[in-house]
């Protein structure tokens, strides 16, 4: 990475990188709150708050961007006169389609950034940045405090940093190439100089890694399908719930918009619920494919989806996760780094046990690779609304950990075991083929 030449200043000096990089993140912070303003302002300018004052808007719309960057906001509501009589919750689930947005610009900002640094410079221009929106998490979240809704002032400082550190880095990474242009550390050279074992073990572990993330994408993808799929099929009841709302295209359209804001958590719930552990929506009630008992819903138009009852296949669903895992063994198998089988094929000559402990021992690896990611993605997806019944929404992470690590571990066996008859498959001459033809 080498200095670029428009990032210089008026006497053609370079500018500090702390600079740059503090400039680059109060750039991604204006833009990310006018995205959350936009919608606020609209609804405003249809009447659609009770109270109307500029510094409750401002307010408002500090709060909602303290909260897509994770931030759990404590309100609290006083009933009549008493103080005594009041309720007090957590909002804290998170809309991690909105949360997409400061990623985003943080990932912009990291390949600017990374353009315009050496090697061994990065880090200023890394350090200004967080600093700057940091800072610009505090203050918002010490403006944004009222009666009705606490800030900690260190989880709006520090908290807002893991979506944009993250994203700068993702970008910086993907702008330098290789992690070593990034931080000036040649990994293959250190790797060259350990033992072979040590890069045998290393290639297991690695690919491990690999096969249960390609396991988890696969499965989070065919239950985003049966999300979508399920959302066509109760598309009717869906619009039912936005014409009885009557809000108007204004409102329809904000309403439209936070929904979408948690579009990838409502993935992760049919992630969930596919796998047999199934999500909450409010306290006491289970969403899963056998059944599902909720109490009462809020008026929100995709609730309208929900499937209710006894279902007499939802069984089926349950393939979903075995599937991801027959995936993940068959790139595994491709990947042809199963050190762990050739140093048993060493040590013990019969192959049959060998053969077979090697690939148990993969899937339980992978399969806890993969429920261990299972569980972090119910776990940034779950959360509460706050007050009353929803305090308790989403996949309970745990449970979402055990039911996809068996899964995907039992199709991992099967595909590792499958995958050198998909291969002869494949690598079947053609005129093997006419001839059987």
């Amino acid at each position: 990475m080498k200095l670029r030449a428009d990032q210089t200043g008026e006497r053609g000096l370079p500018m500090p990188l702390w600079l740059q990089g503090a400039l680059e993140s109060a750039q991604a912070a204006i833009i990310s709150a006018l995205v959350v303003i936009a919608p606020i302002v609209a609804a405003w300018a249809t009447s659609g708050f009770q109270n109307s004052g500029f510094e409750v808007l401002a307010r408002l719309a500090g709060q909602a961007w303290l909260l897509i960057h994770g931030v759990p906001l404590h309100l609290t509501t006083i009933e009549g006169s008493a103080a005594s009589q009041s309720d007090a919750g957590t909002l804290s689930l998170i809309p991690l389609g909105l949360t997409l947005i400061p990623f985003l610009l943080a990932w912009r900002a990291g390949r600017r950034l990374a353009r315009a640094s050496y090697t061994d410079q990065l880090w200023q221009a890394l350090l200004g940045s967080w600093l700057v929106y940091g800072a610009f998490g505090a203050a918002t979240g010490f403006v944004c405090r009222t009666t009705d809704v606490a800030i900690n002032l260190w989880f709006a400082a520090l908290i807002p940093l893991v979506p944009f550190a993250l994203g700068m880095v993702v970008g910086a990474r993907r702008e330098a190439g290789s992690w070593s242009r990034l931080i000036g550390v040649d990994a293959v050279a250190w790797i060259s100089r350990t033992s072979q074992h040590s890069r045998w073990a290393g290639s297991y572990v690695a690919s491990v890694a690999k096969a249960a993330t390609v396991a988890v994408i696969a499965a989070f993808a065919l239950s985003s399908a049966l999300l979508a799929v399920n959302l066509l099929i109760h598309w009717d009841l869906i619009i039912a719930v936005y014409e009885g709302l009557d809000a108007g295209a204004i409102g329809g359209a904000v309403l439209t918009i936070a929904q979408l804001g948690y579009l990838p958590n409502l993935a992760v719930y049919a992630l969930a619920w596919a796998s047999g552990s199934g999500f909450a929506l409010g306290a006491g009630s289970q969403a899963g494919p056998l059944a599902t008992a909720v109490g009462p819903l809020p008026s929100i138009p995709v609730f309208a989806a929900l499937p209710s009852g006894y279902l007499e296949y939802g069984f089926v669903a349950l393939v979903v996760p075995v599937l991801a895992g027959i995936l993940g063994g068959w790139w595994f198998l491709r990947a042809g780094e199963n050190h762990f089988d050739e140093w048993l094929a060493i040590k013990i000559r019969a192959r049959w046990f060998t053969a077979t402990v090697s690939t148990l021992a993969l899937g339980i690896v992978i399969g806890a690779v993969a429920g261990a990611l299972g569980g972090v993605l119910a776990w940034l997806a779950r959360g509460s609304v706050g007050i009353g019944r929803l305090t308790d929404i989403g996949p309970d992470p745990m449970w979402t950990a055990v039911w996809l690590a068996a899964e995907v571990g039992a199709g991992v066996v099967i595909g590792y075991a499958a995958g050198p008859w998909l291969e002869r498959q494949q690598n079947v001459p053609e005129e093997d083929l006419q001839s059987a033809v």
